[in-house]
């Protein structure tokens, strides 16, 4: 039986992460959960898993869950609180879903607590993978991933030498505006932003899909979890979102795993691995189905993903600028401060201004970070 504990439990993720939980009772026991401010959502998780700890962002979030919960139930707040989750002495797995770059200190403690991960925080590797993979190879914890399409590409590998693989391809939706053109893309608002046609996930991670960026992070992410130089690391545009991810070999062989949209798949994947468990999803109809589609991920068309690609290559604290410069221009699109194109003008100028540092500290990371929030926050980097 898994012990699991959940960064993110009411986040989407952190939903289908319980749902799998409760089609397998024998298989999970959920010992603690973290989660913003969803107070209404916590405490129904509360009364339906029974955790021994619960944490929330915020002291008046803790205060109401602990009003209407069991008294045996810990309830806890802030960063102490994430942190006594993610380490909690009963839990054996830790599942990663916190959304940003707030997902990198908890999952460092989960590592050095010697916790099984299921990563669904690609942010914890975009702003720190070379010092979260040395802190997994030394407490020899395995990072089990969670995204679909890496969760694809670990499939894929299976049973494979690393030496054959030639190339790996991560497909992307496309987002909501992947039949936009730049023109349209100007008047983009964030109501049509958030419409992804595929897939169900929470507001920022769609608003990165329909910019590519969710994409671009991944990339740095695959970089990390695969151990492949960025030139073989290619994205294609799929919009079915049947085929998952897929890896190509030296001798030309191309392995591909496809499912329909649906997160409980991988996350139940990384969970029970290798076991796989019968899951209630809907089954691919090939009849149906009758035709898969591919295009080019266009640099012109996704200038984000073209700059995912050059922060990686370039490394130490690009891509730690790169990730909070997103996070707060995707905060200021939705907050209609800006438009949909100045997210990625903003994005480009606080790279610009930024001088990198190779084989960062976590402390030169949250320098970075801090900086990059501060620009980004300027208005003059729109202009």
């Amino acid at each position: 039986m898994r012990h699991l504990a959940i960064l993110g439990s009411t986040g989407s993720i952190g939903t289908n992460t319980l749902a799998v939980a409760a089609e397998h009772p024998d298989q999970f026991e959920v010992v603690a959960l973290a989660a913003g401010t969803n107070v209404e959502e916590m405490v129904r998780q509360v009364n339906r898993f029974r955790p021994r700890l619960v944490s929330m962002a915020t002291k008046e979030a803790a205060e109401a869950v602990r009003s209407r919960v069991d008294a045996g139930v810990k309830v806890m707040w802030g960063d102490e609180g994430v942190l006594s989750v993610a380490t909690h002495p009963d839990a054996d797995y830790v599942v990663s879903a916190l959304v940003g770059s707030r997902g990198l200190r908890p999952t460092l403690a989960a590592i050095e607590a010697g916790k099984a991960i299921g990563l669904a925080n690609k942010e914890t590797l975009v702003t720190a993978g070379h010092i979260v993979k040395k802190a997994a190879e030394r407490a020899g914890v395995t990072i089990y991933p969670i995204d679909s399409e890496h969760s694809a590409i670990f499939q894929c590998l299976n049973g494979e030498r690393h030496k054959d693989v030639h190339r790996i391809i991560l497909t992307a939706s496309g987002g909501a505006f992947r039949d936009w053109t730049r023109e349209q893309l100007a008047e983009a608002t964030p109501e049509a932003a958030l419409k992804h046609p595929n897939w169900s996930m929470g507001a920022k991670v769609t608003i990165d899909s329909a910019t590519m960026m969710n994409k671009g992070l991944e990339v740095i992410e695959a970089h990390w979890l695969f151990d492949l130089p960025y030139d073989r690391i290619e994205v294609v545009i799929h919009p079915e979102s049947i085929i998952h991810s897929m890896v190509e070999f030296v001798d030309g062989a191309v392995m591909a795993q496809l499912g329909t949209p649906d997160m409980r798949v991988p996350i139940q994947y990384a969970l029970t691995y290798p076991k796989r468990l019968s899951l209630s999803t809907k089954r691919l109809d090939w009849i149906e189905l009758g035709s898969l589609h591919f295009r080019r991920a266009d640099f012109d068309r996704y200038p984000c993903l073209r700059m995912a690609y050059e922060a990686g290559r370039i490394g130490g604290t690009m891509p730690t600028v790169l990730n909070a410069a997103n996070e707060v221009a995707v905060e200021r699109f939705l907050a209609r401060e800006i438009s949909f194109l100045e997210m990625e003008k903003v994005i480009e100028r606080v790279m610009e201004r930024h001088q990198p540092i190779t084989e960062p500290s976590l402390e030169a990371i949250d320098e970075a970070d801090r900086w990059a929030r501060s620009v980004a926050y300027d208005d003059r980097v729109c202009v």
